[in-house]
């Protein structure tokens, strides 16, 4: 008789990624994609952002204007590089992080950490912030794939805000402090805070007064604040994107250490099958810990 093969608690826990509804539509479609003529009754899928804009413009940069350039990067790419990335690579995605949010900001490219996929990108910093069983708290609803990105691979809790739609689901420091209290009565320690701005689902974008708010809680309870501020480069002129980088300059005796922003060119430029994302810390320690733990990307744009 074979023994039983002992596996992690990772392994063995029913909290798999692929049960989630938001990865059971993808599947349907998969199984079922709908077409115009060849099948009218076949899934539409409305769960995904798939830019492609900007496909004819990389292949014209690619083939005609830089087809030289393209074949040196690649002559160097094919040898051995630092897992830290290109240093071309980190300079210009800190440029970029720049640009998308008007200039307001410089970030430093020394604390950008490269990533293969959202999922590596986030577990990587949760698992810098917090230990298996503390909770993060996210205003709700909130991006589906958070449980895949961050819940699976961490086992730490997502505890939701919760957020109304009669003020069109605004996050309030009121709610915030009653789900914080709640969570510390059930004796669940409270690492971070997780906030998507622009929101995804919703498509709003924080105001510079509430980002305030929020973090001078974080700050107050020495809790982590993590941004996701990966659609930062897609929005309007009005209302304005505010980066939670730009918050902090604006006020005094801020704990920078606690502060930590997640980035992306896959939505932005139109690179969503590159899964490219970026951790950006503004504590040394954590940009150390991610970076041995993170397999960087090592190609530049």
């Amino acid at each position: 008789m074979s023994a039983n093969v002992v596996l992690s608690k990772l392994a063995t826990n029913k909290q798999y990624a692929e049960n989630l509804p938001y990865v059971e539509g993808m599947k349907a479609y998969d199984n079922n994609p709908f077409h115009p003529v060849k099948n009218p009754n076949g899934v539409i899928l409305m769960n995904l952002a798939d830019n492609q804009l900007s496909v004819d413009l990389i292949k014209e940069y690619l083939t005609k204007k830089n087809l030289q350039i393209s074949i040196e990067i690649f002559r160097k790419l094919a040898n051995f590089q630092d897992y830290h990335g290109l240093p071309e690579y980190t300079e210009a995605i800190a440029k970029y992080m720049e640009e998308t949010r008007g200039g307001k900001v410089k970030f430093d490219p020394k604390r950008v950490v490269m990533s293969a996929e959202a999922n590596g990108a986030k577990q990587t910093l949760i698992s810098c912030l917090a230990d298996p069983g503390d909770a993060l708290l996210v205003p709700a609803p909130f991006y589906p794939g958070f449980a895949k990105d961050i819940r699976w691979g961490t086992n730490v809790q997502l505890v939701p805000i919760s957020c109304k739609s009669s003020n069109n689901f605004k996050i309030t420091i009121e709610a915030i402090k009653e789900t914080f209290e709640k969570v510390q009565e059930e004796k669940i320690k409270v690492k971070g805070m997780i906030l998507s701005n622009p929101s995804n689902p919703l498509g709003t974008i924080l105001d510079r007064d509430t980002l305030k708010k929020i973090l001078t809680f974080t700050n107050e309870h020495n809790i982590h604040l993590v941004c996701d501020e990966i659609y930062a480069g897609t929005v309007f002129d009005a209302p304005q994107f505010v980066s939670i980088a730009e918050i902090m300059d604006e006020i005094s005796c801020v704990n920078k250490k606690l502060v930590h922003i997640v980035s992306s060119v896959s939505k932005e430029v139109g690179f969503p099958g590159f899964q490219v994302e970026i951790v950006y810390s503004f504590n040394d320690d954590v940009v150390n810990c991610a970076r041995k733990c993170q397999v960087s990307v090592l190609f530049p744009l």
